[in-house]
This record gives structure tokens, sequence and C-alpha cells, in this order.
């Protein structure tokens, strides 16, 4: 079993699939990092050797903020601005979309499931 930056890497992946499973290295890291240690794209996470995983493990902690550090820096990252009682820290506090996405409708992965209002019924107007 590969263990990478605290990470347990699926044994039948490819390797460039396999690394995307580290917070913080996607496809275009994945493939560079294979690249640079010269790495066959087809070459699978089983099939790698004691040397190749080092080397892989030793990249990664010279060119990478992974894992634990990187989610410490983003959640330091939205306190800052919380505390900065910046616009963008205002939204993140009310859990709304911060890049200036609408509200009135498409917001639900970010405000959560839709509430329904108890008891509100619209009465006729009477003159």
């Amino acid at each position: 079993m590969a263990r990478i930056a605290g990470v347990n890497i699926p044994q039948n992946k490819l390797v460039r699939i396999g690394l995307t499973y580290i917070y913080g290295i996607g496809e275009k890291n994945s493939n560079d990092i294979c690249l640079s240690l010269n790495i066959p794209s087809t070459k699978r996470v089983n099939e790698l050797t004691d040397d190749e995983i080092l080397k892989i493990r030793e990249f990664i902690d010279q060119k990478f903020t992974v894992e634990g550090d990187l989610r410490r820096d983003t959640s330091l990252n939205i306190k800052r601005l919380i505390d900065l009682a910046s616009y963008r820290g205002s939204r993140h506090r009310k859990k709304l979309p911060v890049r200036g996405q609408r509200t009135r409708c498409n917001a639900r992965t970010r405000k959560g499931k839709a509430i329904a209002i108890a008891g509100k019924k619209l009465t006729p107007l009477k003159k």
C-alpha cells in the first residue's frame, strides 16, 4: 500500500490518477509530478518500487502544500476575512455565495436545503 502525505493511494489505479486522491494535488499537478520523475503514464500504483514511492513523497514535500497544511491555510484565510469584517468575510459568516453569484435562486449548495415557511398564506386583497 502506497502511503503518500498521509493518504493511502488505491493500488489498482494509474499513478497519475492515484495522486489526485491527495488534497491539493489535481490532475495537472499529478501529471507534472509523473513527468518530472520520469514515471510512465501507464504505470499503476502497485507496480511502483519503494524507491519511486520515496521519490514521489520527497518531491511532493518539497514542491507542494498538501492535506492538513493546505486545509489549515485555507481556514485561516477565511477566518482572517471574517475577523477583518470585509464583505467577503461577512458572506462567509452568513454562509452565502462569496464570489458574486445570485441568491434569489440557485444558491442551494451554499445555503443548504430549502426551508418551507409554515403558516404563511396569501390573503386576497379586500376593497
